[in-house]
């Protein structure tokens, strides 16, 4: 049987933080968990939208403002929710940009790189502790199918146009990133003992608000004739992140994506990858500059092992992750 919302385990007691819920894939992710019984925080860089959002919602629900493009609102919504809370089960990075108009963030970053990984990296490094000792508890990172485009390395010094070929490599980029961050966290949360497991999972093509933009002339027919025909809606395209935060059989280290219409549609399961998303050194060069990058440096210093581990297993399909 299709793996659906169905399948989605009372949630009641735990606290899950997702980031970009105010509508689309977010919107639907913080709908589910909040009607299984979460109490779900609604990190949204527009606070009123957020509110708005919760009220539809319903449930358990509150908003916290967060701007991942700006390092010290990342360190603001997470001084907010420590003060709010003194545990988090599940937390959700699901916000993203793509073909923003603003070629940079606040703190001088590609806008790709800056909110759809470095934002992240801070957010999930400020908040970290308050998941390390809570059994079951989870960080789930949305990737891309796009993330096999991420060519280039992650140099702060390399400029980004926000136009043009260079705009799609600088959205694959930010997505790669997103998958190895997902990856490297797990060996390391793995290696300190901790009670959290890290996923990665990726929407499958969604005809989200991310395309309501300009995008770049190479992607205007996926933007168009594409997404009427392959893409889904965002209730469907959130599975994948629902089932990487809530299965109990899904591995730390899985990625999970759609599994119909070379993954751009269909249930969640496990999901292909590019060789470079598993290359264990380049994931641990990306942990080093992030960190240098953004100041925010992770609370547990597990030695590194000398030969990389061995991609999760799902335990549903016997297909690595």
């Amino acid at each position: 049987m299709a793996w659906s919302t169905a399948h989605v385990p009372d949630q009641s007691g735990r606290t899950a933080l997702v980031t970009g819920a105010s509508g689309g894939i977010g919107l639907e992710t913080a709908r589910v968990l909040a009607a299984r019984g979460a109490h779900v925080v609604l990190a949204c860089r527009s606070v009123e939208r957020a509110r708005a959002a919760a009220a539809r919602i319903g449930g358990s629900t509150e908003a916290v403002p967060l701007d991942l493009a700006s390092l010290d609102s990342v360190r603001d919504a997470a001084a907010e929710v420590r003060g709010r809370h003194d545990r988090l089960d599940l937390l959700i990075n699901n916000a993203g940009v793509m073909f923003p108009p603003d070629a940079r963030t606040e703190d001088g970053f590609e806008t790709h790189f800056g909110v759809n990984h470095l934002g992240h990296f801070a957010l999930t490094g400020l908040l970290l502790d308050l998941m390390t000792r809570v059994p079951g508890s989870r960080v789930v990172t949305v990737a891309s199918l796009a993330h096999r485009a991420g060519f280039g390395g992650f140099g702060a010094e390399r400029a980004w146009s926000a136009t043009g070929r260079r705009s799609v490599a600088a959205y694959g980029r930010s997505k790669l990133a997103n998958l190895m961050f997902a990856r490297e966290l797990q060996r390391r949360l793995a290696a300190a003992g901790a009670a959290t497991l890290s996923l990665a999972a990726h929407p499958g093509l969604s005809a989200t608000g991310l395309w309501h933009g300009d995008p770049p002339a190479l992607l205007r027919p996926v933007a168009g004739a594409g997404l009427r025909l392959l893409a889904q809606p965002a209730d469907r395209a959130a599975l994948p992140a629902l089932r990487a935060a809530t299965d109990p059989r899904a591995a730390g280290g899985a990625y999970l994506g759609p599994r119909n219409r070379f993954e751009s549609r269909g249930a969640p399961g496990p999901a292909r990858s590019s060789r470079a998303s598993g290359d264990a050194a380049a994931q641990a060069r990306l942990w080093d500059l992030s960190e240098e990058l953004t100041g925010v440096r992770y609370a547990f210093t597990p030695e590194r092992a000398e030969d990389p581990p061995a991609a999760a297993v799902c335990p549903v399909t016997g297909a690595r992750g």
